[in-house]
């Protein structure tokens, strides 16, 4: 009651430096255009605010009064008006610092920032890491591990050479620490605290950070490495849509539908690795260097450009964004990538290992079973042996 008591009388001082509502059917006549009680406790129960009239209530010096008409005030704009002027980033504000964030005097988007990292991000992320584990689980109790189903050769033929595998497990290598340092920092005071202490966990994070800012190179160096050698195998064919007609035969055993050296499935995770890495990379950079890469305003107006968000009811996207909400943007977007990003490799771990038999020896040894190749990838079996290379191997004894 003392806390809501306050409120009210502050905003009650508030509607006193407001001009009265030139239309009587304003709803904020009452207040003089001023933010109400109800909209203070609607921003700290995170609602949105049409705060409008306090952006456009910041004062006019231009038309100012002259200096000894002025009775000592400072003219032209209340206190009011230059703070909420500092809120909104349209006060005039001068400093010796070159920083792009050094103008900025007020920001208070960061607790719209920490409650959507805190809430949804965290809650729907974690949702879906969890029910990505809980489908592969469902999968391998239902299908089992997906068998050879012939007899092996004995055999081997070579799959990947050495630079793919380097690119592959610089990438996937970085990609794990990556993964597991950034869910440290969204989920480490929620479960590390309480288990190890602030200290343990003070270390841990440190470390982490370390890490994570650093070992985003490799994932890059790798990411371009793949890109590089395998886009050319990714792009789709009609042997693709036979493919997933039957499921890539992963539910059915005895179906293997032909396949040149990357499947339907492969070339899908191919894409989706090439386009949440290049868009997780460029979030991070932004990231790594702070107020020096901004790019969602620039974006939101291509996309408003287009009437994408129009047609989704989303409005006009903001092409206007001070040097701290391009940071809280990338950041976010950054955490939403990264855990669709998480959930897919989830699914390309698992039949990269124990899911599919002989699958983990492509990337290994880089050497596969020539019977395993015959029935996953039939069409590059056939291509490799046609060749008449030195990694072909003749024909297996019946």
């Amino acid at each position: 009651m003392i806390f809501r008591s306050f409120l009210a009388v502050l905003a009650a001082c508030l509607s006193l430096s407001m001009p009265v509502a030139a239309q009587s059917d304003d709803a904020r006549a009452a207040t003089g255009g001023a933010q109400t009680l109800e909209d203070i406790l609607a921003r700290q129960r995170g609602e949105v605010v049409d705060d409008s009239a306090l952006r456009a209530a910041t004062g006019d010096p231009e038309s100012a009064a002259g200096i000894a008409e002025q009775l000592g005030t400072l003219g032209g704009a209340s206190d009011p008006d230059l703070w909420r002027a500092l809120r909104y980033g349209s006060a005039d504000v001068t400093v010796s610092s070159r920083s792009p964030a050094a103008g900025v005097i007020i920001q208070d988007g960061g607790m719209e920032w920490l409650q959507f990292r805190e809430g949804p991000l965290a809650q729907y992320g974690g949702y879906l890491l969890l029910g990505m584990i809980a489908i592969l689980v469902l999968f391998y109790l239902i299908r089992g591990k997906i068998r050879i189903d012939g007899k092996r050769s004995g055999q081997t033929i070579l799959r990947f050479n050495a630079v793919e595998r380097f690119g592959h497990w610089l990438m996937a290598g970085s990609f794990i620490v990556l993964a597991l340092t950034g869910l440290i920092m969204i989920f480490g005071r929620l479960a590390l605290i309480p288990l190890l202490g602030k200290e343990s966990y003070a270390f841990i994070a440190n470390a982490g950070k370390w890490a994570h800012n650093n070992l985003a190179w490799a994932f890059m160096a790798g990411l371009a490495i793949v890109i590089v050698v395998w886009i050319a195998d990714n792009f789709p064919n009609r042997h693709d849509l036979k493919w997933l007609a039957k499921g890539g035969g992963l539910f059915s055993k005895g179906v293997h539908p032909p396949a040149k050296k990357f499947n339907a499935g492969q070339k899908i995770i191919f894409w989706s690795v090439v386009v949440l890495g290049l868009s997780i990379s460029l979030s991070g950079l932004s990231l790594l260097f702070p107020f020096e890469l901004p790019m969602f305003a620039k974006t939101f107006a291509v996309l408003n450009a287009t009437g994408l968000p129009q047609l989704f009811g989303f409005g006009e996207l903001p092409t206007v964004l001070g040097p701290h909400q391009e940071m809280q943007l990338a950041q976010a977007w950054h955490g939403i990538v990264a855990f669709v990003f998480m959930a897919i490799i989830l699914a390309h771990i698992y039949l990269g290992s124990v899911g599919m038999e002989g699958a983990y020896d492509a990337v290994g040894t880089g050497e596969v079973d020539v019977q395993w190749a015959k029935e996953h990838h039939a069409l590059w079996y056939e291509e490799v042996r046609g060749a008449g290379g030195a990694d072909a191997p003749a024909e297996p004894a019946e």
